[in-house]
């Protein structure tokens, strides 16, 4: 289980207040930074995909990454039911097992939120030690509405008690070159994410990097969510293909590791769609390692946006234990 990091200003609002003031100043800087070396940028991730490890370090690694999951269900046939028998296997993943860390978060609707929470036996004011709540938001998954209705659909997600907001840009804005009304809508949504105690949800900035078209413009992106003060940046819905792609992680990875050592303010990283099996978790825990160090191998600080690694996951913990693989409906299937 994780606890959440306090919220700190927005570095952009400091940092970078000459940059993000116009549209023009923001459109500078954004097109300001180091292109991305394509083929470099593939064969690095390609080289690093091929990284071994050995028993320990595999059994730890699978534990971590057991810690590190938003078990995720967001389907329009969503029910009660459904959430609540994902809440109760992130809480005990293997329920045979009592050593099994749970998951990160449980990621649903906001509708959902309410129902989250209850089967999780989350207290009013509880955080710490516990599996959170996360919430997707402003007309997930394409980001097409209004500013008012995302800003209603994120108030209302962090009134039912979502602990984090995973938020869509509007990626036409992105790709019309519309940087600053891409910033601000963050920058408001991060505002909705404030309770009336003081108290705040984290807020994810979903980039949908498989509609970004280079890793250019996730570099683009990824700065412009930083930038307006998302804690985490976060790959995509899950419901465009490419989603989450190892050169992609690393085009992001390494923005996170500039922007700490601009402003001092760390950034959490979110690869989700397309990881499906132990093999894929462990390449993306390599190259957290080599490209930004061992500060990002956290929950707080890394997740992974998922609904059927868990399983894997859990079936290689077993085969390592145990010396033989458990079928693959020996878990509850999601």
């Amino acid at each position: 289980m994780t606890t959440l990091k306090a919220t700190a200003p927005s570095p952009g609002a400091t940092t970078f207040a000459q940059e993000t003031a116009s549209d023009a100043a923001l459109r500078r800087f954004l097109h300001g930074l180091p292109g991305v070396d394509q083929v470099g940028a593939e064969q690095r991730a390609a080289s690093l995909g091929t990284r071994s490890i050995k028993t320990e370090s595999k059994r730890q690694a699978i534990d971590l990454a057991i810690r590190m999951v938003d078990l995720t269900t967001l389907e329009g046939m969503d029910t009660p039911g459904k959430v609540r028998a994902l809440a109760a296997k992130a809480m005990r993943p293997d329920p045979a097992d009592p050593s099994c860390p749970s998951t990160a978060a449980v990621c649903v609707y906001g509708d959902m939120v309410g129902v989250a929470r209850e089967a999780l036996g989350v207290s009013a004011g509880s955080t710490a030690g516990r599996v959170h709540v996360a919430a997707v938001a402003t007309a997930f998954p394409s980001g097409r509405a209004p500013l008012d209705v995302k800003l209603t659909d994120t108030r209302d997600a962090v009134e039912a008690g979502a602990d984090e907001i995973d938020m869509v840009i509007d990626r036409g804005a992105f790709l019309s070159g519309r940087y600053l009304q891409v910033y601000e809508e963050i920058v408001a949504v991060r505002e909705a994410c404030v309770r009336a105690d003081g108290s705040s949800a984290h807020l994810k900035v979903i980039l949908e990097t498989g509609e970004l078209q280079t890793y250019d413009n996730v570099r683009r992106a990824s700065w412009l969510g930083m930038l307006a003060g998302g804690h985490f940046i976060k790959t995509s819905t899950g419901k465009i293909q490419p989603a989450a792609t190892l050169p992609v992680i690393l085009v992001m990875l390494e923005a996170v590791r500039d922007f700490r050592d601009t402003t001092g303010q760390q950034v959490g990283v979110k690869p989700a769609g397309g990881i499906r099996t132990s093999k894929d978790a462990i390449k993306h825990l390599v190259m957290v390692n080599e490209v930004v160090g061992s500060d990002w191998l956290d929950p707080d600080w890394f997740r992974f946006g998922a609904s059927t690694l868990l399983n894997d996951l859990l079936m290689q913990r077993t085969k390592m234990q145990t010396g033989r693989y458990s079928g693959p409906d020996y878990f509850t299937l999601d």
